[in-house]
């Protein structure tokens, strides 16, 4: 084999195009590239997301990565985990204890997955209904802690004095 003799493998260089041979060429006078405008000229090109001036898409979607910081201190806990809590009451310091979850968890929601095979009371912590259902049917029970927003009930609250009119006196 010569240098002479190397060529490109077939189908991996293309023969450029050449424009602005007359209009029977169908690539004549505009080149293909239309009337006027930005596009038309050299060099000019739209940057990529650009929109016309609109708000681009990636401008009006939520940035990539954020992290709720609720979430950093919030855990899910698994129906199946409750098994291995010794104690008859669940709470937030007994699943610590058992290492269900870790030491910097505040916030916990008992999930429906698995079976609860013993009988447990849970305390202060947020279940969900089949989960709910599931404890219950394991003969335990699930002590409700509200939470009322005293903000959301004071506008309630006024909502109401408002919406009622009042008695005038004759």
């Amino acid at each position: 084999m010569q240098l002479n003799e190397l060529s490109p493998a077939p189908g991996s260089t293309k023969i450029k195009k050449r424009v602005g041979r007359g209009v029977a060429s169908g690539w004549g006078k505009t080149c293909g590239t239309g009337h006027k405008g930005q596009k038309s000229r050299s060099g000019g090109t739209v940057k990529p997301g650009f929109e016309g001036g609109q708000m681009p898409l990636q401008m009006r979607l939520p940035k990539y990565g954020f992290t709720s910081r609720i979430g950093l201190v919030t855990s899910e806990v698994r129906t199946s985990e409750l098994n291995k809590i010794q104690d008859g009451i669940v709470s937030l310091e007994t699943l610590k204890k058992s290492g269900v979850i870790t030491a910097g968890t505040k916030r916990v929601k008992i999930m429906l997955s698995g079976e609860v095979k013993k009988k447990l009371t849970v305390q202060g912590l947020s279940v969900s209904k089949g989960a709910r259902d599931s404890i219950e049917r394991a003969g335990g029970e699930v002590l409700d802690v509200k939470t009322e927003n005293p903000s959301k009930g004071s506008k309630a609250k006024k909502q109401q004095d408002i919406t009622k009119p009042e008695e005038q006196k004759d």
